[in-house]
């Protein structure tokens, strides 16, 4: 409520999903957590205010203690038994995000060592006793201390490794204990998206355009995302999300707050999600809810408290609010018991703290004539939230984020690929995929030119009609290796007047050999010096001549090279821009393929359920998630479209090195249809690679 008045956020207290006594209680008895959202370009100047305003005597970032992991253990270990630097490379190069703490004897052996030896024995039972180890402190990723008195006094102050930062030896849990206050000055690439997106279109527009002036509650926007239409918008891009939307049916604001909730560790492992889909089925088919009541003679409010909890999520507890509520009205706690009991969530399995309260919950919902069923099931789903449950509050700030960003897709999308671009690093895709998402959108992508590009992407009029929607025009920072310096170089030099030649523009702004040769492969010198290898040639000659001779005119002939052919113009896109704006590379493999009857991702798409398929596609996504039991999820790439995968666990186990190895996979499998949410589950995969050749097709992986 105070940051909705402060203009902080954007959610509204009239949606009256705020709890109070999440915040503030007696038997919190210390300061509320805060955690505020930046534009993550900008977040070093809050930092840096939070430092002139408190001085830093008083305020200081909390620190983090980093335990071993895997990886890390086998590297120290391995260092400490004089283990050679190529056998520990080998062996923790293959050692993957889900390979958990023990490393199988197969493993060992690809790796060169023999696990039978006493050396290699050592060194597993060490770094298994290593795992999960202090190994050293590191600032926290956001956490902000801010005390009444000095706290050099309290606690050892030390300068971080990033410049301007200290940092205090007292990580989160310390400071709870001591009751100090901490402020999360956290960082959203997406609010600097949406910035960037909006300066774009209203430049583009010539009217100010601001997130309070986006219409809500769009019909076009909510159909986008029924039909799974949400790569590059904000938390629902994922293949997680994707699947769940054209399930949910999103229609409205609140159905979004329910999408960015509802698939997060918490309502998976509580078994929430199944549950609240049938239940969004029963009411679109007229059905009625059943909400649990006390039996005969129990309860002053016949249930009605607990269906007034319930009731906007349709009888399922999808957030920690609601948890609380349930054990106010359903278990007798008070407001207070019922934070202690959020807060404890996440502490169960780590501290045991799991009984007291389920005892609690057990008697004080049987003493108000609730049935042994409902209070077992709120336990258990109050138990999957302490693998990580979302705040309602949080979430609807969230959603806000999910339509603005939507929206931005639906209405604007070549000033929303530019807004993602220029904010990059953040976001599930790689700028690759953004970039092909958005021409499967119409949008028209043109490359990046030193005549015409600025260092970020900017929008243009898209030739020959300059009144339909912008072309976004690529900037310079997309050119692999390119400075900022010297692309402001360039284009300070372009704007006295347009470049006449490859020398003209390598006088004027002054670039050396290198930064021409990175022009010239990336294409960008195509406007002044035609194909790749005429602007190589032309690149490699057009360095000004020193002293008095600078800025003489030349007379050289210019030889007649063969233009590369689609193939290596290709691989070139790829190695300097890692994209291409010319044919996909499975269209130029298609014959390829087909002779293999691998089908198209829009072929896959139409296939009916349990129907026998194959498909192949450049892999740009691997996901093993830990909810989802040792599966592995693969999204493959081709020219229409992508193709998601299901790996099973032994298959994992049995074609590992393909799974984790392979650029472009071919996968023998079949259908798995529920609606419109298609997928392939593999039976065999194949590792097609060499097809690529050369081509630098990278893929981006997360647990």
């Amino acid at each position: 409520m105070v940051c909705w008045a402060l203009g902080i956020t954007e959610v509204s207290p009239e949606l009256g999903i705020m709890l109070v006594e999440r915040f503030i209680s007696r038997e919190r008895n210390e300061p509320p957590d805060i955690d505020v959202d930046f534009e993550h370009e900008r977040r070093e100047e809050v930092i840096q205010y939070l430092y002139a305003k408190y001085g830093r005597e008083r305020a200081a970032l909390a620190a983090t203690v980093i335990c071993y992991r895997p990886r890390s253990a086998l590297r120290d270990v391995g260092r400490a038994l004089d283990f050679s630097p190529a056998q520990i490379e080998r062996l923790t190069r293959d050692r993957l995000w889900f390979d958990g703490r023990a490393i199988a004897p197969e493993r060992l052996r690809d790796a060169g060592l023999d696990p039978a030896s006493p050396t290699v024995q050592r060194l597993m039972e060490l770094t298994e006793a290593l795992i999960g180890f202090p190994r050293h402190l590191s600032q926290h990723v956001g956490g902000f201390v801010i005390a009444r008195g000095r706290l050099d006094e309290l606690v050892p102050v030390e300068n971080a490794a990033m410049p301007e930062r200290t940092v205090i030896q007292w990580d989160k849990d310390d400071l709870d204990t001591l009751g100090l206050l901490k402020i999360d000055v956290l960082a959203l690439g997406m609010l600097t998206a949406l910035r960037r997106t909006l300066a774009l279109v209203a430049d583009w527009r010539g009217r100010p355009l601001t997130l309070a002036d986006i219409p809500r509650e769009a019909p076009q926007v909510y159909e986008m995302l029924c039909n799974a239409d949400s790569v590059g918008v904000f938390q629902i891009e994922s293949r997680a999300q994707m699947t769940m939307l054209p399930r949910l049916q999103p229609r409205r604001f609140y159905d979004l707050v329910v999408e960015v909730a509802i698939v997060r560790p918490g309502p998976i492992q509580g078994g929430m999600v199944h549950p609240y889909l049938h239940a969004r089925e029963r009411v679109a088919r007229g059905e009625p809810i059943d909400y649990p009541r006390p039996v005969d003679g129990h309860g002053d409010d016949g249930g009605n408290g607990v269906r007034s909890v319930l009731e906007r999520t349709l009888g399922v507890p999808i957030f920690q609010e609601q948890v609380m509520q349930l054990a106010v009205v359903a278990a007798g706690f008070t407001p207070g018991e019922a934070d202690q009991l959020r807060r404890a969530m996440g502490a169960w399995r780590r501290k045991g703290e799991l009984e007291r309260y389920r005892e609690q919950l057990l008697t004080g919902m049987a003493e108000r004539g609730y049935c042994a069923d409902f209070a077992a099931r709120l336990c258990s789903q109050i138990e999957g939230f302490g693998s990580y449950g979302f705040p309602e509050s949080h979430a609807a700030s969230f959603a806000l984020l999910v339509y603005f960003s939507a929206w931005l897709k639906c209405f604007e999308p070549a000033a929303f690929l530019c807004g993602l671009l220029n904010s990059q690093p953040m976001g599930f895709y790689s700028p690759s995929q953004l970039i092909q998402d958005a021409r499967r959108h119409d949008v028209i992508v043109l490359p990046p030119d030193v005549g015409a590009s600025d260092w970020e992407c900017t929008l243009q009029a898209a030739a020959p009609t300059p009144a339909r929607a912008p072309a976004a025009r690529l900037g310079l920072c997309m050119i692999k290796g390119l400075r900022h310096d010297t692309a402001a170089r360039i284009v300070t030099a372009r704007a006295s007047a347009p470049f006449s030649s490859v020398e003209d523009l390598a006088l004027r702004a002054r670039l050396d050999a290198g930064e021409l040769k990175r022009l010239a492969a990336a294409g960008a010198l195509a406007a002044l010096a035609g194909h790749r290898r005429q602007a190589l040639w032309q690149a490699a000659g057009s360095l000004p001549a020193p002293g008095v001779l600078r800025g003489a005119p030349t007379q050289e002939s210019l030889p007649a090279l063969q233009p590369p052919d689609e193939t290596e113009d290709l691989v070139a896109d790829y190695a300097r821009l890692g994209f291409t704006l010319g044919s996909h590379p499975l269209a130029m493999l298609r014959d390829t393929l087909a002779g293999m009857r691998f089908i198209t991702a829009t072929a896959i798409a139409a296939c009916p359920d349990r129907k026998l398929a194959r498909a192949a596609g450049i892999v740009t996504c691997r996901q093993r998630p830990g909810t989802a039991k040792g599966v592995m999820f693969v999204t493959l790439e081709d020219e229409t479209g992508l193709i998601n995968v299901i790996v099973r666990p032994e298959l994992l186990e049995r074609q590992r090195r393909e799974l984790i190895a392979a650029r472009l996979l071919g996968v023998y499998g079949q259908i798995s249809r529920v609606g419109k949410v298609v997928h392939l589950q593999a039976s065999r995969v194949v590792d097609h690679s060499a097809l690529l050749g050369a081509l630098d097709a990278r893929s981006r992986d997360f647990q």
